[in-house]
C-alpha cells in the first residue's frame, strides 16, 4: 500500500509540474508558515520579499551524526614471543608466554557522534517547484588504542616473556627481520633468535577512521495543500560515501632500548566505498502556529556500491611493502526519515531543528582487518547487512 502511494504521489507531482495552470498544489500557508524554499526540509530559506516567491536560496546547517563502528573484534597482539631458530626451546617457532590478547581491531571505545556541516543551493519556480544541490560532510570519527611491553600489574612469567608483544606476521622479507639484537636470548650467540618486527616487539598501536560525505541534486514538487498542511513529492540523484582506514604501527626496540626507522612497520587496510544512486520519497508539513510548523520526510533509494579495499604493509622508512588491492560492486538499497521543527521569527527567515536517520542495506566492513600473510595479504571483507547514521541538526536559509 506505501509503495503505490509514493509511486502515485511521485506521477502527481510530475504531472503537476508539466502542467502548472492546472496545478492546485501550489503551497500558500499563511505567514509564518515554512514556503518550502528548502529542498526536502533540508534548511532555512531567507527571502528578500515575500516569503513565498521565486527566486535563489541557500543556507547552511550544523549536524552531529552518530554511525555505526563497522570494523571486526580481531586479535593482533599477543603477549609472548617466538622462538624463530629453535635456540631457544630447541624446537622453531615454539611460542613462549601466555599468549594473552594484547591488542585487538574493536579497541578504541564505542560509537561517538561526529560533528559535520550540510550546504544546499537552489531554485524555486512559480510553481512551488524547487531544485536543489546539496552537501554533507561530517569530520573523521577515530578510535585509537595501544599495548606496550608493561602488562597490567607489571604482572609477567618468571622469564618476563610476557613483557613482549607479538603477531603472527609471516611470509615478510628479511628487510622486517628487526634488530639482531633484540632480548637477552640474543647475548653470547649471533642473535635473531626472534626475528621478526612484529615478534618480541616493544609497543603496538592501532587507529581507526570513520569519514561519510553525501551529496544530491534533487527536485521538490508540491503536490496537495491546504491553509494549514502541505504534501511534497520528492526525488533525485544521490552520491554516498563510507571512507574507512584501519593502521597498525608496531616498533621493535633492540635490547639497549634504541630503535631506527627500520626498527617499526605500519600496516593498513582502507576500505572505500563510492555509492552512486537514485532516490523518491515524500514529504509532510503542518502550521502549528505562533511561527511554528512540524515536517517529515521519508525517501527511498537504491546505489550501485563501487567497493575499493586497499592493504598495505610498509617498512618504518619508507624503502619497501607489500601491497594488496581488490574492487567489488554490490547493490546497496537505503532509506532515509527526517522529522524538523520551524521557526519563522521574521518573514523570509527559516530555523530549523531536526532528527535524521539514514539506513543503508547490504555494505561491506572490515571483519578480519589484518591479513597476517605477508606476501599474499587477504583481509577478511564481509557485508554489513544494516548500518545506520543518526543525529541531530540545527540551521538557517535565506531566500533571493
Amino acid at each position: 500500500m506505501r509503495i503505490r502511494y509514493i509511486g502515485g504521489a511521485v506521477l502527481a507531482a510530475v504531472v503537476a509540474v508539466a502542467c502548472p495552470e492546472r496545478a492546485v498544489a501550489q503551497e500558500s500557508f499563511p505567514t509564518p508558515i515554512n514556503n518550502g524554499d528548502f529542498a526536502g526540509g533540508g534548511a532555512f530559506p531567507i527571502p528578500t520579499g515575500r516569503a513565498g516567491d521565486s527566486g535563489f536560496y541557500t543556507s547552511a546547517e550544523f549536524t552531529m551524526l552518530r554511525q555505526s563502528k563497522a570494523i571486526g573484534p580481531q586479535d593482533i597482539g599477543f603477549r609472548g614471543l617466538y622462538d624463530t631458530m629453535g635456540t631457544i626451546t630447541g624446537i622453531p617457532g615454539t611460542f613462549l608466554g601466555s599468549g594473552t590478547p594484547a591488542l585487538n581491531t574493536k579497541s578504541g571505545g564505542a560509537g561517538t557522534y561526529q560533528p559535520g556541516f550540510v550546504a544546499e543551493i537552489g531554485y524555486k519556480f512559480d510553481t512551488g517547484t524547487r531544485v536543489y544541490l546539496k552537501y554533507l560532510q561530517l569530520f573523521d570519527a577515530q578510535y585509537s588504542s595501544g599495548a606496550t611491553q608493561y602488562p597490567l600489574g607489571f604482572r609477567s612469567n618468571g622469564d618476563l616473556t610476557d613483557t613482549f608483544l607479538s603477531s603472527p606476521v609471516y611470509n615478510f622479507t628479511t628487510f622486517f627481520n628487526g634488530p639482531t639484537q633484540d632480548t637477552n636470548f640474543d647475548v653470547g650467540n649471533a642473535g635473531n633468535n626472534t626475528a621478526g618486527l612484529w615478534n618480541a616487539a616493544d609497543v603496538m598501536d592501532s587507529k581507526f577512521t570513520q569519514r561519510y560525505q553525501q551529496a544530491e541534486l534533487g527536485m521538490r514538487m508540491p503536490m496537495f495543500a491546504t491553509e494549514y498542511s502541505s504534501v511534497y513529492g520528492l526525488g533525485g540523484a544521490r552520491f554516498a560515501w563510507f571512507f574507512e582506514r584501519f593502521t597498525w604501527r608496531t616498533v621493535d626496540l633492540d635490547q639497549t632500548g634504541n630503535s631506527t626507522p627500520q626498527s617499526a612497520a605500519e600496516y593498513s587496510n582502507t576500505l572505500s566505498q563510492r555509492m552512486y544512486g537514485l532516490f523518491v520519497g515524500c514529504g509532510h508539513e503542518i502550521y502549528l502556529g505562533n511561527m511554528f510548523s512540524l515536517s517529515s520526510d521519508l525517501t527511498a533509494a537504491a546505489y550501485l556500491d563501487v567497493v575499493k579495499g586497499r592493504a598495505k604493509y610498509k617498512l618504518g622508512d619508507d624503502t619497501t611493502q607489500s601491497k594488496y588491492g581488490r574492487n567489488t560492486w554490490s547493490l546497496v538499497p537505503s532509506l532515509t526519515a527526517d522529522v524538523n521543527l520551524w521557526m519563522y521569527p521574521v518573514e523570509g527567515v527559516q530555523l530549523r531543528v531536526g532528527y535524521s536517520a539514514m539506513t543503508f542495506f547490504n555494505t561491506r566492513y572490515m571483519k578480519d582487518p589484518v591479513g597476517f600473510n605477508f606476501g599474499n595479504i587477504d583481509p577478511n571483507y564481509a557485508t554489513k547487512y544494516f548500518r545506520l547514521l543518526h543525529g541531530f541538526n540545527i540551521g538557517v536559509g535565506f531566500f533571493f
